[in-house]
C-alpha cells in the first residue's frame, strides 16, 4: 500500500495548483484524475480570461481569490512562459455610441467600464505547466485514475483506485463537477453540484478584426453575460450561455442553434450577420446553486464531518483566474490537518 501526506482528487487547475502549493511546502502529494489527462473538463472549457475581480461581493472568496489570483497568475505566466496578455476589458451598457468607439470602434455602447487589469491566457498551457511543476516538486499526477472506494478512519484515509490502495493523512476534494459525489464517498458534508452548460459561437476568421480584446455586457443572473473574448491565438468567441442540466458530462446534445447567438452578438456589434458566426465549443460550470438562485461563493474549507478532508468545491468563474491563490488557501488548510 502506498502512503502519502496528501491526495488531491481532481486534476484541473485548482487541483493541480493545490498540489503544487502543498508540494512546495515539502509534503508528499499525488493527484488522482479520472480523465486520460489533466484539465479536460471545466479548466479548459471556458473563456480563458484573467478577471480583475470587479464582479464579486466584497469579502467573498470569489473576490479575494480573483484579485490575488490575477496578480499571481500574471507573475506565474511571465515566469513560466504561459502565453497570456493583459489586454483589458470593456463592460458596456447598450444604446447610443460614445467615445468608447475609440477603443472598440465596432462596439455599440452608451457607457462602459474599462477594466485594464483583465487579460487572457492559454488554459491548456497553464494545465501543462502546473502538472510539470508538480512533478518537479516530486509530486505525482495520475491521469486515468479514479478512486473507486474509500475507508475513512480517525488516523488516515485509504483510497482505492483500479490499480492500488493509497493511504493518506489528508484528502483535498477538487473534483469539480463531481465534488459532491466525492464528498459523500469520503464521509464529508453533503452539498449538491448543479451542472450549468455554457455554449459558444465564434466569429469567422474574416470578422475577427472587429474585436481587439474583451468586450462584456452587464452581467446577468447566472454568469457574466454573453461576451466577446479574443483568445491568445486570435480566435474570437461569443458566449457562454447558461443552461442548467442534469448530466455532468454532456457537452453536445441539444446544442443551441447558431441563430440564437445573433441577437446577443448584435447587442454588442450591430453590424454582425448570421454568416459572420459559426458554432463553437461548450463547457459546464460546477455551481453550488440551482436556477432559482443567482449566486453562491466558493466552498474552500476543512470539512466539518470528515476532519481529514479539505473541500475546494463549487469552483466556477473566476476559478481559472484564482486557482493559484486558491491553491495557497488549500495548502494552508492541509497544513492544519497535518499539524
Amino acid at each position: 500500500m502506498e502512503q502519502i501526506d496528501t491526495v488531491v482528487v481532481g486534476g484541473g487547475v485548482v487541483g493541480l495548483a493545490s498540489a503544487l502549493a502543498v508540494a512546495r511546502r515539502g509534503r508528499s502529494v499525488c493527484v488522482l484524475e479520472k480523465e486520460p489527462r489533466p484539465g479536460m473538463a471545466t479548466s479548459t472549457h471556458n473563456s480563458q480570461v484573467i478577471h480583475a475581480g470587479i464582479y464579486y461581493p466584497t469579502g467573498s472568496l470569489k473576490a479575494t481569490h480573483c484579485v490575488e489570483g490575477a496578480r499571481m497568475m500574471y507573475e506565474f505566466c511571465a515566469t513560466y512562459g504561459v502565453p497570456h496578455r493583459r489586454c483589458g476589458k470593456l463592460i458596456v451598457a447598450h444604446d447610443e455610441a460614445t467615445a468608447i468607439q475609440k477603443r472598440e470602434p465596432h462596439v455599440r455602447a452608451a457607457a462602459a467600464l474599462l477594466s485594464p487589469n483583465s487579460g487572457i491566457l492559454e488554459a491548456e498551457a497553464l494545465v501543462r505547466t502546473l502538472a510539470r511543476l508538480v512533478a518537479e516538486c516530486d509530486g505525482v499526477v495520475l491521469p486515468g485514475t479514479p478512486f473507486t472506494a474509500a475507508d475513512v478512519r480517525d488516523e488516515a484515509i485509504e483510497l482505492v483506485t483500479p490499480s492500488e490502495r493509497i493511504r493518506t493523512r489528508c484528502v483535498v476534494n477538487a473534483a469539480g463537477l463531481h465534488a459532491d459525489e466525492v464528498s459523500n464517498a469520503l464521509g464529508g458534508e453533503s452539498f449538491r453540484i448543479y451542472p450549468c452548460r455554457g455554449e459558444y459561437a465564434e466569429l469567422v476568421p474574416s470578422k475577427r478584426s472587429l474585436v481587439s480584446a474583451l468586450v462584456y455586457p452587464l452581467p446577468h443572473a447566472h454568469g457574466l453575460g454573453t461576451h466577446f473574448s479574443k483568445t491568445i491565438h486570435g480566435n474570437v468567441t461569443l458566449g457562454p450561455t447558461a443552461s442548467f442540466q442534469e448530466r455532468r458530462d454532456d457537452y453536445e446534445s441539444n446544442r443551441l442553434p447558431l441563430a440564437s447567438f445573433l441577437e446577443p452578438a448584435r447587442q454588442l456589434i450591430p453590424s454582425l450577420q448570421m454568416s459572420d458566426l459559426r458554432l463553437g465549443g461548450s463547457g459546464i460550470r460546477p455551481k453550488l446553486h440551482g436556477p432559482e438562485m443567482s449566486y453562491s461563493d466558493f466552498l474552500i474549507a476543512r470539512d466539518k464531518k470528515s476532519p481529514r478532508l479539505v473541500q475546494a468545491a463549487g469552483i466556477e468563474s473566476p476559478g481559472l483566474t484564482g486557482c493559484l491563490s486558491i491553491g495557497e488557501h488549500v495548502a494552508r488548510l492541509v497544513d492544519e490537518v497535518l499539524a
